[in-house]
């Protein structure tokens, strides 16, 4: 089924289970995937690599891996990756810019397998020397993320995670986007429920346990609002301050969420300062 039709047809949050799950090419493949391609190409970044060249390595990571990189031709999006940098929110188009000392990058991975299913993630890495507030800021998005998934279990609204995330982001001076959103996810790249990360939303649904589904909160340093640009993708602070972003595919269990496209051995999120410093 395609989006657009499924946009116009089902309102129902789908429930995967094991044999989608664990088949050979399934979810969790994907989102494995995705994260080794991530990992890649977090290890690529320094100051003087362009963000074409991160696409590329993206691009080959994910074709050794016998998976297509989902965001290429995504309604038009030209590249494999979105590469985000300083004041871009999200969807930054890879492009000859060289990655500067003190840059804060956004790089968002999606990798779609032969299985038919999409694993989705994203990471801000440091690069170089960033100053008190790039710091702050990148801590504070990886925090939000941490702080929502801690609620993710059978019975939780979906709406209740905005308010968890605009409370943690309030104590350190930060805004929450309110133009995009987590989103199910697995045989369809968008799909319900919507995740909104701002508080007073109005999402509709209870999680269940079988339900997949991304949380990305974007975090500003300045207000919250944005902007987009003329290429019709990227989107960029209205007052030109920086954003950050981290991402997780996660899966509803009995007891509470698996992080699907978790680090090598970090069930659960853990910050350490080494892992998005280059």
């Amino acid at each position: 089924m395609s989006e657009q039709r499924d946009r116009a047809n089902n309102n129902s949050i789908r429930i995967y289970g094991t044999k989608e799950l664990d088949a050979e090419n399934g979810l969790r493949h994907a989102c494995a995937m995705g994260r080794e391609v991530l990992d890649i190409a977090g290890k690529a970044l320094r100051p003087g690599v362009t963000t074409d060249e991160i696409d590329r390595i993206v691009h080959e990571a994910s074709i050794e891996r016998d998976c297509y990189p989902s965001p290429l031709n995504y309604y038009n999006f030209p590249k494999s990756v979105c590469t985000s940098v300083n004041e871009v929110i999200c969807h930054g188009i890879p492009d000859y810019r060289e990655v500067e000392d003190g840059d804060i990058v956004n790089l968002d991975v999606t990798t779609h397998n032969k299985g038919g299913y999409h694993g989705d993630l994203n990471e801000t890495f440091c690069v170089g020397k960033v100053d008190d507030d790039g710091e702050k800021l990148v801590k504070t998005a990886f925090d939000c993320l941490q702080t929502a998934l801690q609620l993710v279990k059978p019975g939780t609204l979906y709406r209740e995670l905005g308010t968890a995330i605009h409370k943690r982001a309030q104590t350190s001076g930060c805004s929450v986007v309110r133009t995009y959103c987590g989103h199910g996810i697995g045989s369809l790249f968008h799909t319900a429920p919507n995740v909104p990360h701002y508080h007073k939303n109005k999402a509709k649904g209870i999680m269940k346990e079988g339900h997949v589904f991304t949380v990305e909160p974007m975090i500003n340093l300045g207000v919250a609002g944005d902007t987009t640009w003329g290429d019709n993708w990227t989107a960029v602070t209205s007052d030109g301050k920086r954003s950050a972003q981290f991402e997780h595919t996660v899966l509803v269990t009995k007891s509470g969420c698996e992080i699907l496209t978790q680090r090598e051995n970090e069930p659960v999120m853990c910050w350490n300062p080494d892992l998005v410093h280059r």
